[in-house]
């Protein structure tokens, strides 16, 4: 097992391969942008196919819009941000999230084990595309208490994210 597979990022080639698919996607307009569409009250999402043991998910963001900490239960990721603003956070033990802003055209990845959340970060609407090896089977919500205790929430396939409470 490589160092970045014992720290829980993605294996080399597989971020390569996932990279690949979300560029490749990105590049055909024609396969995502009749799926764009814009709601103030929460992000819509849509599946789209790209083959190869993957999933992809299409999703628009509009202000306020937040996933709040999550993981992907052991799927590794690929986001290309098509237009607009987001801002990920990694989560950190003993200091604050590890932030950073990514815009059209940026990509950001993540392994198996991250404990992220995603949040949009412009003023107008947002685009993003992601891709997960294996397919998304369920994700798992973080709530942090005010002592700082750290509690995990399996949540089923097809739900959405959402801070929690």
């Amino acid at each position: 097992m490589s160092e970045r597979e014992r720290l829980g990022e993605p294996a080399r080639g597989e971020r390569e391969r996932l990279g690949e698919l979300a560029r490749r996607l990105a590049g055909r307009p024609e396969l995502w942008e009749p799926h764009v569409r814009h709601d103030p009250e929460e992000r819509v999402f849509h599946e789209l196919d790209c083959g190869d043991g993957a999933g992809a998910w299409l999703i628009c963001w509009m202000p306020g819009h937040d996933t709040g900490f999550h993981d992907h239960d052991g799927s590794s990721g690929f986001v290309v941000v098509l237009r607009g603003v987001v801002r990920e956070e990694r989560l950190c033990v003993g200091g604050p999230p590890i932030s950073a802003i990514y815009g059209a055209g940026d990509t950001f990845d993540f392994g198996p084990h991250d404990i992220h959340r995603v949040r949009h970060a412009g003023t107008g609407p947002t685009v993003t595309l992601h891709v997960y090896s294996p397919r998304l089977r369920g994700m798992g919500a973080y709530a942090i208490s005010p002592d700082g205790r750290l509690a995990r929430h399996r949540l089923p396939e097809g739900a959405a994210l959402a801070p929690l409470p």
